[in-house]
């Protein structure tokens, strides 16, 4: 494991005021999250045997929630470039559990997770409700992965997963992993398939620590919640969607992978000074 990932991190103490306010953000996160999901889970029973595969209506509902819970947290959130119009799928760096707002506030995507997430309290249920694709890192797994990935793609759902396998600490992005790349290079996908990388980078409340985002090494999700909801002022989020690129213009996925590594990592500012820390 890396140095940075055992690197100290004292959260901001919380005061009486924070306390109260991650008690009034968490009810109304709450209630947002979970009354979307009996909406979502009510529409789905019409949704689901009309459309099968398919989702034309609920992904809206999981965009509207995403975009409420950004408001609820108070983070500032700035938006460059276009979400992409074609089929395809979406690449990204990973720093947070907060990417999950952040990106499907911005696009109705369908997330490629770990397998433990499922298992998350609370948070599995989310995710397996809005449609994520769970992944287990056995090379046992790898063929019914691929054919998961490929039927996907074929019903025209827009994945989104996160190359670097972790998230980390806001100031930095890892090295990419070409794995989940191979699935976009079968005969079995819709041509021509578009990806688009996207750079997400968090910036701290005014003079607070820059990884006060990050979420890593051991740190809990209840910890780091709290520590978000209980901000005074709250600081911001910059999403940069890139143009898409065809799958066709790569001879490989390792080429795709470094391709995208690499125009993520140069326009990720603090990532970037992160190489000489």
């Amino acid at each position: 494991m890396s140095d940075w990932m055992h690197q100290r991190y004292d959260p901001p103490r919380i005061s009486a005021a924070g306390w109260l306010r991650v008690l009034g953000r968490g009810l109304l996160l709450g209630v947002v999250a979970y009354g979307g999901l009996a909406l979502l889970l009510a529409l789905r029973l019409i949704e689901r045997p009309v459309f099968g595969l398919r989702r034309p209506w609920t992904p809206y509902i999981t965009q509207g929630v995403c975009r409420a819970a950004i408001a609820i947290l108070g983070l500032g959130y700035k938006v460059q470039g276009k979400p992409m119009a074609a089929a395809g799928a979406y690449v990204a760096n990973h720093t947070s559990w907060l990417d999950i707002f952040t990106l499907n506030a911005g696009a109705r995507v369908y997330f490629v997770a770990k397998a433990e997430v499922s298992g998350w309290a609370g948070i599995g249920w989310l995710a397996q409700a809005t449609g994520t694709i769970f992944i287990a890192r056995k090379g046992a797994e790898a063929k019914r992965q691929q054919a998961l990935f490929e039927a996907r793609l074929v019903a025209g759902h827009p994945l989104l997963f996160f190359p670097e396998g972790t998230s980390t600490d806001a100031l930095r992005v890892l090295p990419f992993k070409s794995t989940l790349f191979a699935a976009f290079f079968t005969a079995h996908v819709p041509v021509p398939l578009q990806i688009q990388p996207v750079t997400v980078i968090y910036h701290a409340p005014k003079g607070g620590d820059p990884r006060h985002y990050g979420w890593w090494g051991d740190m809990t999700f209840a910890s780091h919640l709290i520590t978000v909801l209980a901000d005074a002022r709250p600081g911001w989020v910059e999403v940069i969607y890139h143009p898409p690129v065809p799958v066709h213009a790569f001879e490989n996925r390792k080429d795709l992978s470094a391709y995208c590594e690499r125009i993520i990592r140069t326009s990720h500012p603090l990532a970037e000074a992160s190489q000489d820390r």
